[in-house]
């Protein structure tokens, strides 16, 4: 039993390529039967499409594949399952056909042999033509006249003098050998030359450098080619005006040109002494001119430039003024957007807090208080709406009235001071926040010893914290608001920072010490650590053990603002002196990015809570916008890009855009400044 195997043209008809066939007595090959000439025909529609539609390429690379081509229509031509050789021998038992059955690979479908295909097969096999009727010696036709025709080519055999040496070549070699023995003939030999030469401008120290990359011979600069300008009587184009020839005065001596074109009208007008002060300077320059080997880097200076992405790719981000909140008489010193994204809130120096709905720009709410609004914050839980503001020596918490009936009831309990508060965290028995009942408003009163500049809330809603500056703040406050007449509360004490609880209505003093003034604090957005930003650094404390964690030092001037990223491993800080510093807490202690966005003091820095974006405004009536992606693996840093400038505000007083808060979900930006108005800017 032997294996045939089969050929596709590129035709698509199968070519049989038999290596050995099997021969039966009954039902095999008859040799004796009179051959069957076989007519074969150039027209195209007898010819078989091949079910295989991969082209000419090599079987081995659809190995692994389930098809062997695609249709007309697109679809895969699926391969039909191969038989193992179980299958094969029942099928050869079950047919006594089966034997004419061969396998086309190429198409990936098995075909029959019929008799005159094996009678082909057994003529091959057997060395003779495929046809029978062929006559393999039939007479050779002569096609070329002998007879009379002269014939250029000789048909003698070559003689024997081509396959001996020569003679006379043999003589020839024996007299110069001869002649070059006796000394008659002198090969010239030669000499070594010794290179004396050394370099005559360069130290010692690049003498081996020298010896071993080769020559370090130094040409001497090549004189540029005179042109027209050279010319005795150039043209008047080439000549420079008395204006051009007075600003060559203001240039540095070596960006001067040597030469300045003069137009003579005889060449015999020209002055002697040209041409040899010329040559002079040519040949001291090529004296003195000290030379030496550079090495050169062709570097391509795109290729140098951080690889940063396309601003389209990071859309969307704020880029235009959409909506304006008019209603403050004076600058607005700070906003705050409540936590479900519908309302914003707003403090200004005129003593009015208000609350605007953010789609419309409609003012919902106000409050007058006879001092200046320095902060206001709402409360991160959706289902208390109340509201922090600090007035001068007074943080109030106001009840917005804007929740169900449910939550109302929940934020009056929350909001109720049966009896005025004291408590004592000095030694000196000097009471620090009293909590009482507000008088004229709806919520409850924190009379502190100083006044306070910033209130910020934890996530969970129940402590806020409250920071009091210092007499140096208290001072350049003054100096901002002359009008305000606060600067009696100014006094020195350490206890800047202060915890508050709203449900037990305790105050608590965590730092017994501060190394510095503090400027702002923050908690972190999940864990319980608290940010202490002062004028020259940033200091983590763990809330738990009341201990230093980390210090971040900014090399900054003065410390203005700080910001926690929502994942709570990256800070950035803004300055007095408009610069922008990126800490990563898990990289370092130093500043990661130092940006320099401003021209004058960054008052506020922001973070969005899910867009990886980051704002800064500042006193030059300008905000910021900056992309800022963190990722999670460590071994990237994060991508920090320069997206927006928005402008605006105007200027009041040498101040710009006091505040700005993003959007806690929308990709927009909100920016109160000192021209009282607010703006909302949008994608």
């Amino acid at each position: 039993r032997l294996t045939p195997s089969i050929l596709t043209a590129g035709t698509g008809a199968p070519q049989v390529a038999l290596e050995s066939i099997d021969v039966r007595e009954n039902g095999g090959i008859d040799e004796e039967e009179p051959h069957i000439r076989v007519e074969e025909s150039d027209s195209s529609e007898d010819e078989v499409p091949s079910r295989n539609t991969i082209g000419d390429v090599p079987l081995k690379w659809y190995e692994d594949e389930e098809h062997i081509g695609y249709d007309i229509s697109g679809k895969k031509i699926k391969k039909q399952p191969r038989k193992d050789r179980l299958d094969a021998f029942l099928a050869d038992t079950d047919d006594s056909k089966n034997w004419r059955r061969i396998y086309d690979e190429y198409n990936d479908e098995e075909v029959e042999l019929t008799k005159e295909e094996t009678k082909i097969i057994q003529r091959l096999l057997r060395g003779k033509t495929p046809h029978g009727d062929a006559n393999p010696y039939e007479p050779s036709v002569d096609w070329f006249d002998w007879e009379g025709k002269g014939h250029p080519l000789s048909n003698a055999p070559e003689p024997k003098r081509r396959f001996i040496p020569s003679k006379s070549e043999h003589k020839k070699v024996v007299s110069l050998v001869r002649r070059i023995r006796k000394g008659l003939i002198k090969i010239c030999e030669q000499k070594e030359e010794n290179d004396q030469s050394y370099l005559m401008w360069g130290d010692d120290s690049s003498l081996n450098d020298n010896a071993e990359r080769g020559s370090s011979h130094f040409p001497p600069p090549k004189p540029k080619i005179p042109g027209h300008e050279m010319s005795y009587r150039p043209s008047v184009e080439f000549i420079p005006t008395q204006e051009e020839i007075n600003s060559y005065d203001l240039m540095f001596e070596e960006d001067r040109p040597k030469f300045i074109p003069r137009r003579y009208e005889f060449l015999r007008e020209v002055p002697a002494d040209m041409n040899v002060k010329e040559c002079f300077e040519r040949c001291l320059d090529l004296y003195l001119c000290p030379r030496t080997r550079k090495k050169r880097l062709n570097i391509d200076p795109e290729a140098l430039k951080p690889k940063l992405p396309s601003k389209k790719n990071l859309q969307p981000y704020p880029t235009t003024c959409f909506l304006e909140y008019k209603g403050h008489t004076g600058p607005v010193t700070s906003i705050s957007i409540e936590s479900s994204g519908q309302l914003i809130a707003s403090g200004s120096i005129d003593g009015t807090v208000r609350i605007w709905e953010i789609e419309s720009g409609r003012c919902l709410r106000d409050w007058r208080f006879e001092e200046p609004i320095l902060h206001v914050a709402w409360n991160p839980i959706s289902e208390l709406p109340i509201l922090a503001v600090a007035v001068g020596q007074d943080v109030v918490l106001l009840n917005a009235s804007l929740g169900n009936a449910e939550d109302e009831e929940k934020v009056k309990d929350l909001l109720h001071v049966s009896a005025p508060v004291e408590t004592d965290e000095s030694s000196n028995k000097v009471s620090s926040v009293s909590w009482a009942q507000h008088g004229r408003h709806d919520g409850i009163k924190l009379k502190h010893f100083k006044a306070v500049s910033s209130v910020e809330w934890h996530r969970k809603g129940d402590y806020f914290t409250t920071v009091v500056p210092d007499d140096i703040l208290g001072l350049k406050l003054f100096a901002l608001y002359p009008s305000v007449g606060f600067l009696d509360f100014f006094t020195r004490d350490s206890r800047s920072i202060l915890i508050h609880q709203l449900s037990k209505k305790l105050t608590q003093n965590p730092f017994k010490k501060l190394h510095g003034i503090a400027v702002s604090a923050v908690f972190h957005p999940s864990r319980l650590i608290f940010f202490v930003a002062t004028r020259k650094n940033v200091r983590v404390y763990d809330l738990v053990k009341l201990t230093l964690i980390k210090k971040l030092e900014t090399r900054l001037r003065e410390v203005s603002s700080i910001a926690i990223h929502p994942a709570g491993d990256n800070v950035i800080v803004g300055s007095k002196d408009g610069k922008l510093c990126w800490f990563d807490m898990d990289l370092s202690s130093q500043p990661y990015k130092t940006v320099r966005a401003h021209s004058k003091d960054i008052n506020r820095v922001a973070f969005h809570r899910s867009y990886p974006l980051f704002a800064s405004c500042s006193n030059d009536c300008t905000a910021y916008v900056f992309h800022g992606m963190v990722y999670s693996d460590l071994d990237e840093n994060p991508c920090i890009v320069a997206l927006e400038i928005l402008k605006g505000h105007e200027s009041a007083n040498g101040r710009g855009v006091l505040d700005c808060k993003f959007h806690p979900r929308q990709p927009w930006l909100f920016t109160a400044g000192a021209d009282s108005i607010i703006k909302l800017f949008c994608h």
